[in-house]
């Protein structure tokens, strides 16, 4: 009854993406193609490093929780967006909708500080070798991925509660695939300000202190390297961090878009390609760029087949 009270609107209408009736078939395709295969590939990832012993590292451990944060980001919006486009049904009600923003933020954020928490255990294992095993203990590793899970639970709680305060009064279209947080708060016809603090001053720091993290590692990084008169050695780590950094880059990139430059400027078209590439692409490219291409990883993959092979 209190929610009622300060909300007439039952359900929201997202417009999903700007595609026409002739494209829809081949939209669908596109991005169940996508999903499966972010998916598949995450799982594959989780899969080798569990059954692997030679995976049961501090970096391959942080993987895999970055590997099932990428899952559910995406099983938190495609889904709906592919049962929309197949069923020509745009309405989500308030409450999935609400639980859809409650989620989005949290493995959004946790994506964020796995990131940050990877890029110290290259910082430790590659400018700290000789200590890096007493470092990179398996309680410290835990805590760090515990911390991360508790800190975006309030996060994402944070905003959530701060949001159910709101009434939406008669607007109810959100012009995206999924229950924004900006795009709510656009749509309220209450007080926002408070909300608006929140996010520039809370998630902001969530946002500036992992990215500030990221950077200072890999600046430490290429410092120590480019000590080390072994060109096999520069081109080898500039060659993983270079990949790193494109994601971190994509990420950040898309992130600012949809979360801080939003409310500056009224442009949905642009705010819907960011949110695909933050919700859609950059997932599905982690198993390739962070597992695929790895020694290890391949190694766990042919091994991973052999064995399925010879029990058949």
């Amino acid at each position: 009854m209190k929610r009622e009270n300060q909300s007439s609107v039952s359900e929201f209408l997202l417009l999903g993406l700007p595609i026409r009736p002739d494209q829809q078939a081949v939209v669908f395709a596109l991005f169940l193609l996508m999903y499966l295969t972010t998916v598949l590939g995450n799982l594959l990832i989780i899969l080798l490093i569990r059954l692997d012993p030679r995976l049961h590292t501090p970096m391959y451990f942080f993987l895999s929780h970055l590997a099932f944060s990428d899952i559910s980001l995406s099983s938190i919006t495609v889904p709906k967006l592919l049962v929309n486009i197949q069923a020509q049904q745009q309405s989500i009600s308030y409450e999935e909708c609400i639980s859809q923003m409650y989620f989005f933020v949290l493995f959004g954020c946790l994506d964020n500080f796995l990131l940050a928490v990877m890029a110290y255990d290259r910082y430790v294992a590659i400018c700290h070798p000789l200590h890096y095993v007493t470092v990179m203990r398996e309680k410290l590793c835990a805590l760090l991925v515990a911390g991360s899970w508790f800190f975006c639970c309030v996060h994402a709680l944070l905003h959530t509660l701060l949001l159910v305060q709101l009434s939406f009064c008669a607007e109810n279209i959100i012009p995206n695939f999924f229950c924004d947080l900006t795009a709510l708060l656009k749509l309220s016809c209450s007080d926002i300000s408070l909300n608006e603090l929140v996010i520039f001053t809370e998630g902001g720091m969530l946002f500036v202190f992992p990215l500030s993290s990221i950077l200072g590692s890999y600046i430490r990084i290429g410092t120590t390297v480019l000590r080390v008169p072994s060109t096999k050695t520069v081109y080898k780590t500039f060659s993983t961090c270079g990949s790193h950094l494109f994601v971190v880059s994509l990420y950040y990139g898309t992130l600012a878009g949809v979360y801080f430059f939003s409310f500056s400027q009224n442009s949905s078209d642009r705010d819907i390609i960011a949110s695909v590439i933050y919700t859609v692409v950059t997932p599905m490219l982690n198993p390739f760029i962070y597992s695929l291409r790895n020694k290890d990883m391949k190694q766990a993959l042919e091994m991973f087949v052999y064995k399925a092979n010879f029990y058949k």
